[in-house]
């Protein structure tokens, strides 16, 4: 299996300073990270570790829910996943909270329970979310769109 590379370009302070995220692998991008804006409501045109992690865990929950689904005997046409990863404090120290993953699918030959079934073992499958383990809260609330 292959080996993914970011690399973070940081200069100053925790307060003051700020970096640069660029995605290495790929080079698609390279992304502005500063600790303010990243415990600020608003982004500001800036990226965080939270961020990057929830597009990580949207996007290989989307492929392993795919995976499930067709396990199931059902056939995914479409799923948009939304993950909100949520910085809070544990003890005095910025942490992870929560992640809520949401879905929505078009999914062909299964029913609600079913879907939802799939979701949960793609939940416990995608390996970011075993990645994630630690996380105290990971819930995933999963419905069909007809």
């Amino acid at each position: 299996m292959p080996t993914r590379t970011a690399r973070t370009a940081w200069n100053g302070s925790l307060q003051d300073g700020s970096g640069q995220v660029e995605l290495s692998s790929s080079k698609v991008g390279t992304y502005e990270v500063s600790f303010p804006r990243r415990t600020a409501d608003e982004a500001g045109g800036t990226s965080s570790p939270e961020e990057l992690i929830a597009a990580a865990h949207s996007s290989c929950f989307a492929m392993a829910l795919s995976n499930e689904v067709g396990k199931a005997g059902g056939t995914t046409q479409s799923l948009e996943v939304t993950a909100d990863v949520t910085l809070g404090q544990v003890d005095g120290a910025p942490t992870i909270t929560t992640i809520k993953l949401t879905v929505r699918g078009e999914v062909d030959g299964l029913d609600a329970a079913g879907f939802t079934a799939a979701a949960q073992a793609a939940k416990a499958g995608c390996p970011v979310s075993r990645a994630l383990a630690g996380v105290g809260d990971i819930s995933v609330d999963a419905s069909l769109e007809q």
